[in-house]
């Protein structure tokens, strides 16, 4: 009877779920004040304190920095961080978006930052909508969901000594909270939970970008790290991104965004010409040379794309340049960095029906997916 019983309990503990991973992100900082709407019942406290204040009807919660590392809500305050814990299906809303984990109001110096901690699979659930449409295949939105979630993992192992993990922009990933959900996107979170991908049993860094216009590249190439790249990160074919209309593009880049980056970057007067430098295996520009009646210069094409806007320059994998009316005319192939995972591709394989399996093992090559 004795062993039966023990045989239950060992069964029973088994059968409990694993603890959930927190991740912290942050959604916004050097505030002097902040309304939060609660939907129903909070409690608002300091971390570690047996004291709760229960806010039991919807209402709108004032946040107030008071200087030297205090914060107010309500009649509590504190030398440190306060939290605001909804119960059960309760939504808090902050700036236009609805979260369901922890607000923590975390004072620095005269200011706070606003920090969300939640549950890894309910981030992914922000997450996903926001950097892939909810409408697309299923398959593309499990392996966006297990990128996701590798790129988190190793996100919060490298901030540990920080107030948060992750940025809610594109620092990071773009996160708008799981107030709102869709049902495409728990289908995906939920089928893929708690797998990541890893190489030689270590996760690493799983970027992704919006379409790589033919192929994607070594990840030192957007990086400049000299380090040597592992596998999964050092490039792969893609045939799948071409029907989007970020496969191809042309746009005109002022001259004074031109400028402006050449001259910040140790280069005097106004570009004359540009031309491409180095270039990666897959074609994407390394580096510009510009000219200008002072001088040239060999700069970086990843930099000079964020000076610029990487909306305005979609990608490096530029394939002529032209001087036009009020700055130079750029027309290329691809929309991002171009290193690891292409979402117009990922689309494609599953319209394609390829599974998410297949998805990842072709953009990650040599890497496993493991249940974490």
């Amino acid at each position: 009877m004795k062993k039966l019983f023990f045989a239950f309990l060992f069964a029973a503990l088994c059968a409990l779920p694993a603890s959930a991973q927190t991740v912290r992100v942050l959604l916004a900082e050097n505030l002097k004040s902040a309304q939060i709407k609660n939907s129903g019942l909070v409690s608002v406290y300091a971390p570690g304190s047996s004291k709760k204040f229960k806010v039991s009807k919807p209402e709108t919660i004032t946040v107030q920095a008071l200087g030297g590392g205090k914060v107010r809500i309500g009649a509590l305050q504190n030398k440190g961080a306060l939290v605001i814990e909804p119960a059960k299906n309760v939504t808090l809303t902050f700036q236009k978006n609805s979260y369901t984990g922890k607000i923590y109001a975390v004072p620095s110096g005269n200011t706070f930052k606003i920090v969300e901690y939640t549950d890894m699979e309910d981030y992914l659930l922000g997450v996903l909508p926001y950097e892939m449409s909810y409408s697309w295949p299923l398959e593309a939105l499990k392996a966006q969901a297990v990128a996701a979630r590798t790129y988190t993992q190793m996100e919060i192992k490298n901030k540990k000594k920080q107030d948060f993990d992750l940025y809610s922009d594109v620092r990071s990933q773009m996160y708008k909270g799981s107030g709102k959900t869709y049902e495409s996107v728990r289908k995906a979170v939920s089928a893929t939970k708690g797998q990541i991908l890893t190489y030689k049993g270590q996760p690493f860094y799983t970027y992704y970008h919006a379409n790589c216009g033919g192929g994607t590249d070594d990840a030192k190439s957007w990086t400049g790290s000299s380090a040597p790249t592992i596998k999964p990160l050092q490039g792969a074919s893609c045939s799948y991104d071409k029907d989007s209309k970020s496969y191809s593009w042309t746009k005109t880049v002022p001259q004074k965004s031109i400028d402006r980056f050449v001259n910040r970057n140790g280069l005097k007067g106004s570009v004359k010409k540009i031309k491409i430098g180095q270039r990666s295996p897959s074609k994407r520009a390394e580096t510009l040379v510009f000219t200008t009646n002072k001088g040239k210069k060999e700069l970086s094409c990843p930099k000079f794309r964020l000076a610029v806007g990487s909306s305005v320059l979609k990608s490096c994998k530029i394939t002529d340049v032209d001087k036009a009316a009020g700055g130079f005319k750029f027309a290329g192939l691809g929309y991002g960095h171009g290193v690891g995972m292409c979402q117009d591709g990922a689309k494609g394989m599953a319209l394609a029906g390829k599974d998410y399996k297949k998805i990842l093992s072709n953009y990650f090559p040599s890497a496993k997916i493991t249940e974490k």
